[in-house]
């Protein structure tokens, strides 16, 4: 396989995408967890951050059990102190990150995560209760990394509010069906008012059909559906395969199968493939980079 490679990636900005769609159990930690391998394998430096719950989903994708009592967690970015913790302790940022094994980094999900919602409704200033995770990447993580994907819960609350507003793209997995399709479609409305409202120019940069059977009727008429309604987002669609949920039993991504079978190496083409379109439109290119064997 031949794969695109970065020559100074340090250069270059951070770009920020959130996987996020008002409903659960439609594929966001899945995806979340092979475009970013997936962009790894293309040469970038790569950060994953769980948001979606203290269940951590993500981390379980690769096998990782985190620890329960580690301090500081995901959780204490959003809270006051923060800013005061980083000056006393410089290197606090390193303490949140751990290396998946597969190319990525992950700072995974924590219980407090749990009680965050609650919390951040007693901060009284909107722009002050949506903005702080977008502090935290700007002061702590920007330049360290190329990518940032950040996997949100599959319900609107004020930590998805935060992802959303830290994130320049927003990444969308749907399967076939009607309801998938009314939620995307809420989405793209609810990112339009997010951005009205607060001067954002947030982008719905990718809409990615998944676990999709082109065999059938339906699989073909929302694949239709979908690329119609988003001309301009539509990913690759990611065809449905028994290694992807065998994988995650495993802790792995499908990108660590030795011998995938046809319907696993359909899926990891279709993920290249998209992490190719989100290199395009988020404004990074491979177009002028060596590539390797």
């Amino acid at each position: 396989m031949v794969i695109p490679m970065t020559e100074e990636t340090d250069s270059q900005p951070t770009h920020t995408i959130a996987t996020f769609v008002d409903k659960g159990g439609v594929g966001k930690t899945t995806t979340t967890a092979h475009l970013g391998v997936a962009l790894a394998q293309r040469g970038y430096d790569v950060l994953l951050i769980d948001l979606a719950g203290k269940q951590g989903d993500l981390s379980k994708q690769f096998g990782i059990t985190p620890d329960p009592d580690a301090w500081p967690d995901i959780s204490t970015v959003f809270r006051d102190k923060w800013k005061e913790i980083t000056e006393k302790l410089p290197d606090v940022v390193d303490e949140l990150v751990t290396p998946t094994g597969e190319g990525p980094d992950l700072i995974p999900a924590t219980e407090a995560l749990d009680g965050l919602d609650a919390e951040l409704n007693s901060v009284d200033n909107a722009r002050e209760r949506y903005s702080r995770f977008d502090q935290f990447l700007t002061n702590s993580i920007d330049g360290r990394y190329d990518f940032v994907l950040i996997d949100l819960p599959g319900v609107t609350n004020n930590v998805t509010l935060n992802g959303l507003w830290a994130a320049e793209n927003v990444m969308v997995p749907v399967r076939p069906g009607p309801f998938e399709a009314e939620q995307a479609a809420a989405l793209q409305d609810d990112v339009a008012e997010i951005n009205d409202q607060f001067d954002l120019a947030i982008e719905l940069t990718l809409v990615i059909p998944n676990e999709v059977d082109l065999r059938t009727k339906l699989g073909k008429h929302y694949v239709e559906a979908f690329a119609d309604e988003y001309p301009n987002a539509i990913g690759e669609h990611i065809p449905s395969s028994q290694d992807i949920q065998n994988q995650q039993k495993r802790g792995e991504t499908v990108f660590a199968l030795e011998e995938p079978s046809k319907t696993a190496h359909r899926a990891l083409e279709a993920y290249e493939a998209n992490a190719e379109l989100l290199e395009t439109r988020v404004g990074k290119s491979t177009a002028n980079t060596p590539s390797v064997q």
